[in-house]
């Protein structure tokens, strides 16, 4: 007999950069409205996620305002939401809004997957790093494990994405990330945000993938700073019991 394919939704929102003041834009976005929108688009599109990833950046000010603003918007879904920290990100703003929430917690197991999600926030960088409590954690992760699967989530890319300028503020000395995430043949997937625009590319049998921020896009392959024209956007990735998975990015282009 084949087992049975317990095929879960994952929706993957990042990069929401929300202020105190819901009035406020950046670089010309009001980034309410466009995760507002954002949300409205992922609820007419009729699909029920199992699960939420907000991976980092979810407030540009860092202000307890925003995470209540975040929490407030995230409301109407039943199913289990995680954050984590980036670069804009206040951590312990963000702690005192969620309190005893489930939202922080640092692994999910979803079907036959387990998701990892790291914290790659450096107070005062825009850059990030894994501190060595958070290379701990993965790796203890994936050795007790039971899932067959697992899905490694954080703020910053760990690999280059052929933007010169975003390259320097990525992820710095991933090496033990890099080697922790190869060398383990549950990883099938590595998923983050902060680049602002989509991503996917497959090495030695994983994929490595991003999506695009809910307000301000990034345009890919720039060598300085550069803004796209594209929507704001949203991924959603469906996950096999096998460890295949399916992904596909939507954009809100009502927006």
């Amino acid at each position: 007999m084949h087992q049975k394919d317990y095929a879960v939704k994952v929706l993957h929102i990042t990069d929401c950069h929300l202020n105190a003041d819901r009035s406020r834009d950046l670089l010309g976005i009001n980034t309410f409205d466009s995760l507002n929108a954002v949300l409205n688009d992922i609820k007419a599109d009729g699909q029920q996620p199992d699960c939420i990833l907000v991976t980092g950046d979810i407030s540009q000010d860092g202000s307890v305002e925003a995470y209540q603003t975040m929490k407030e918007m995230l409301s109407d879904f039943t199913c289990p939401i995680r954050w984590f920290a980036g670069n804009h990100d206040a951590r312990s703003n963000m702690s005192s809004v969620i309190g005893e929430g489930e939202e922080l917690q640092k692994t999910l197991v979803v079907g036959d997957w387990e998701i990892i999600l790291l914290d790659s926030l450096s107070p005062g960088n825009v850059h990030g790093e894994l501190s060595d409590s958070e290379l701990n954690l993965l790796e203890t992760s994936l050795a007790s494990s039971s899932a067959n699967n697992t899905m490694v989530c954080l703020h910053h890319h760990p690999i280059p994405i052929g933007a010169k300028w975003l390259d320097n503020i990525g992820l710095h000395r991933p090496e033990a990330f890099l080697d922790a995430v190869s060398k383990d043949q549950s990883v099938k997937a590595v998923l983050w945000g902060h680049i602002h625009q989509e991503f996917d590319q497959s090495i030695d049998g994983k994929r490595w993938l991003a999506s695009p921020s809910t307000c301000i896009q990034f345009k890919p392959q720039s060598e300085d700073f550069a803004l796209d024209k594209l929507a704001p956007g949203y991924r959603w990735l469906t996950l096999h019991s096998d460890g295949s998975f399916e992904t596909e990015v939507k954009r809100a282009n009502e927006f």
